[in-house]
């Protein structure tokens, strides 16, 4: 007789939407579902849909993860117009326990759980097993967390990294990051490392240089950047390696990451030997002083399926009470 599953999790990015069952006791989720958020009109409808074909079980508790701060009852994305209500959603379902945390947060604590085999190193030498680790990916905007050691385990960060501000480093970037700062009024990493911010920053890049933009999709930049048939494409994902790596490294520095830097996200994995060879480690290396001290931190790539949803389901462990929130029907 197989298990009946007891546990869903699901992952809200900013285009997509992933569910997964779990048994009792169990951090791999099975049976997963990807639906695009454009197609619903909210959380709601997804999971009567999922649940409708899903095989034999009786949910009792539900982790969310969310591409957005979580700090109320409404929750409202970031990237897109969905909203909804923690307590609406557990007591629609009738679920016993509803937790609700941050898209990155739940990426975080995924870490742990990978395999060698799920991670790919980008340069730097041995992680501190005890230092602080550093988290970020660009999906359809830019996630950053991060974990810190404690007494209990390992302890997840939750924040809002990917809107900090970037500042130009020559005259081209200061003409590029203008346009960005006329229009919005703050030139994000988000901005850039993004989706979205890829689209953009291509239109950019063409208007400076008098050429009409396509419309082109994230993975067409990329692909013909790698293909070298687009001198704009391939300036707009120059720029995307190296700022990351500067993003990255600002982020190691202020965490002090001896423990090693965890890109995930859906772009960067995708760009497979471009991204390692890419202007990227020289860029995160290039802290002055500190050269030294980021030479030996190691980078590593997020091989992995669906880590999200494995940090989501990990989150309803009982040491985790205090990140995001929680409701009971």
């Amino acid at each position: 007789m197989s298990a009946v599953y007891t546990t869903l999790a699901i992952d809200i990015g900013g285009t997509n939407i992933r569910l997964g069952l779990l048994t009792a006791n169990s951090l791999r989720p099975n049976y997963i579902k990807t639906f695009k958020i454009n197609e619903f009109a909210g959380l709601a409808e997804v999971i009567e849909l999922f649940l409708s074909s899903a095989p034999s079980h009786q949910i009792t508790q539900a982790a969310i993860d969310v591409a957005t701060p979580v700090t109320q009852d409404t929750i409202k994305l970031t990237n897109h117009t969905w909203t909804f209500s923690i307590r609406g959603i557990c007591q629609h379902f009738g679920f016993e326990r509803l937790k609700v945390i941050n898209d990155f947060t739940a990426m975080a604590l995924s870490i742990p759980l990978l395999e060698p085999s799920e991670l790919k190193q980008v340069g730097g030498g041995t992680a501190d097993p005890d230092g602080a680790i550093a988290l970020l990916g660009a999906g359809t905007g830019l996630g950053v967390s991060g974990l810190i050691r404690s007494a209990a385990g390992w302890y997840p960060l939750s924040g809002e990294g990917g809107h900090v501000t970037l500042g130009a480093r020559n005259a081209r970037e200061l003409a590029i990051f203008a346009a960005f700062w006329d229009k919005y009024g703050h030139m994000s990493a988000e901005r850039l490392l993004s989706g979205t911010g890829l689209e953009e920053f291509y239109q950019v890049i063409c208007h400076l240089d008098g050429k009409t933009p396509e419309p082109l999709q994230p993975a067409e930049i990329s692909g013909r950047a790698i293909a070298q048939t687009c001198p704009a494409c391939m300036e707009t994902m120059t720029l995307f390696c190296e700022w990351f790596g500067i993003v990255a490294a600002n982020l190691t520095l202020s965490l002090g990451a001896t423990g090693g830097v965890y890109i995930g996200g859906g772009i960067v994995p995708n760009l497979g030997d471009y991204f390692i060879q890419s202007g990227f480690r020289a860029a995160f290396e290039t802290k002055g002083r500190f050269t030294r001290y980021m030479q030996q931190v190691p980078v590593y790539i997020m091989d992995a399926d669906n880590p999200a949803l494995r940090g989501a389901a990990a989150a309803l462990n009982q040491r985790f009470d205090k990140i995001g929130l929680s409701c009971t029907s």
